[in-house]
């Protein structure tokens, strides 16, 4: 349960099936384990048992991580490494161990709502889910309902059943904008329209934003300027010519060069590592080089904090400042939580952005309209087009500035989006063609998210030609 694992944005194409388990254990068992306990960098982590589904699950703020038992008081983790419980001399539950790391139990008092585990607190047999058009909260986003936008009804009505019947687990919201309104607006769990949720990697869309806005104010000359100008106070390793000539465009296209790709078991660059270095930019810049400036495209999570550090020295603010005063102020989004340290004190939360859901749709619906909100070009429009055309191929996909192109498949027919993503199935779509917008907030961190399902079964379909 390292943090290694838990906050990894590499996505894991299998997972353990919890049927074909050989241990069996009962949830009264399970609820044993409970507690909050010590973890990594002075934190803590809650474990607790489903009584919907008799999983134990470690708890690290919202996030889930299943754990899969072998035998009594053994279990195996999301990377499958063993989670050993230990006891007292009373034979109770007194903490646990990962390697050669041990962490006791705090308290076994948690506060745990039973909403938690249900994607609606009714019978999912006897629930028959109608639709509602989304409420105007007067927050700077236009609502509207389903009619005449050529989303099918009777598609989203069955998206919604499956989602509480449990075909599709662990989604937290669906959110549809068509033709500049919100459409449909479906929060499941605990989650609502003002509960803030962790938006993991696509927080560097928001940081690509960011860099365009300050370009255009005028406190960095442009995006050709040169990295390692920004930290004259620093002495860095490996401090090659090529390393020298990495510019701006290389953090937003994933081409900087250094050795941190996380699709590449052997890179000597590793985010798990540099989330309790104590300064992430200087292990992020102390990297060697496995390719020049501007060459392959390579996954790497370092470019964008180091393109945050940048943004904060060139307007000599903290980058959520930044963002309060410029592209929250403007977009009207009040309520967020961003903790962007580039130390150890984010070894847990990645210096992730968390937002609303609606305010994740208007992130999307600006660059819909191409930087255009109200009347005023939040973002300049060149901008906005650069970051989503394709600068470079990373993980073999189309990618701008931090932003990705993926296409999806509906009943045959395939439609071309742009797209911000984070680990778990948190996605913001852009189908420029249809002028729609989708958002997907989920808790399927290190597994198979269903998102991108639902986009192509249940929202997409409905404009296939016929």
């Amino acid at each position: 349960m390292k943090k290694t694992y838990l906050l990894t944005i590499l996505t894991l194409s299998t997972f353990l099936v919890y049927a074909q388990q050989k241990y069996n254990i009962t949830y009264k068992q399970l609820t044993e384990y409970q507690g909050l306990y010590e973890y990594l960098n002075n934190t803590t982590l809650k474990i607790a048992a489903s009584p919907k589904d008799t999983i134990l699950y470690a708890i690290i703020n919202e996030s889930k991580y299943y754990l899969t038992p072998v035998e009594k008081d053994l279990f195996l983790n999301m990377a499958k490494e063993k989670v050993q419980f230990f006891r007292n001399k009373q034979n109770v539950i007194a903490g646990f161990s990962v390697g050669k790391d041990r962490f006791n139990l705090l308290t076994t008092k948690l506060k745990l709502s039973k909403q938690m585990w249900y994607p609606r607190l009714h019978d999912p047999k006897n629930y028959q889910y109608a639709y509602h058009p989304p409420k105007n909260d007067h927050d700077g986003l236009e609502t509207g309902n389903l009619d005449n936008t050529g989303l099918d009804k009777k598609l989203l009505q069955e998206m919604v059943q499956k989602i509480i019947d449990g075909t599709y687990p662990n989604v937290h919201s669906v959110l549809i904008i068509k033709d500049g309104k919100l459409v449909f607006e479906e929060y499941f769990y605990e989650h609502d329209k003002y509960k803030l949720h962790e938006l993991r990697s696509a927080t560097k869309s928001f940081v690509s934003a960011l860099t365009g806005i300050a370009i255009d104010k005028g406190y960095i000359k442009s995006k050709d300027e040169k990295v390692l100008s920004y930290f004259p106070e620093y002495t860095f390793q490996h401090n090659t010519e090529e390393k020298k000539q990495i510019t701006l465009e290389n953090l937003l296209t994933n081409q900087s060069g250094l050795d941190c790709d996380v699709y590449n078991s052997k890179a000597v660059g590793n985010e798990s590592i540099m989330a309790y270095e104590k300064d992430w930019i200087q292990y992020s810049l102390d990297l060697p080089m496995n390719d020049r400036a501007g060459g392959i495209g390579q996954y790497c999570s370092s470019n964008p904090i180091i393109l945050g550090r940048i943004i904060e020295k060139a307007t000599q603010m903290s980058l959520p400042a930044f963002a309060q005063q410029t592209l929250f102020k403007d977009l009207g989004i009040k309520n967020f939580a961003w903790h962007f340290k580039p130390d150890p004190s984010s070894g847990e939360t990645f210096c992730q952005l968390n937002l609303r859901s609606r305010d994740m749709a208007k992130f999307g619906l600006l660059y819909l309209n191409d930087g255009l909100w109200n009347g005023k070009q939040v973002i300049p429009k060149d901008w906005v087009v650069q970051s989503l055309a394709k600068h470079s191929v990373v993980a073999g996909l189309d990618y701008g500035y931090l932003w990705w192109t993926k296409y999806l498949d509906a009943d045959g027919v395939r439609y071309y989006g742009k797209l911000a993503q984070g680990n778990g199935g948190q996605k913001i779509y852009i189908f420029k063609e249809l002028n729609l917008v989708t958002v997907i907030t989920a808790g399927h961190y290190n597994m198979q998210s269903s998102s991108n399902e639902l986009n192509s079964k249940y929202i997409l379909p409905a404009f296939n030609k016929k």
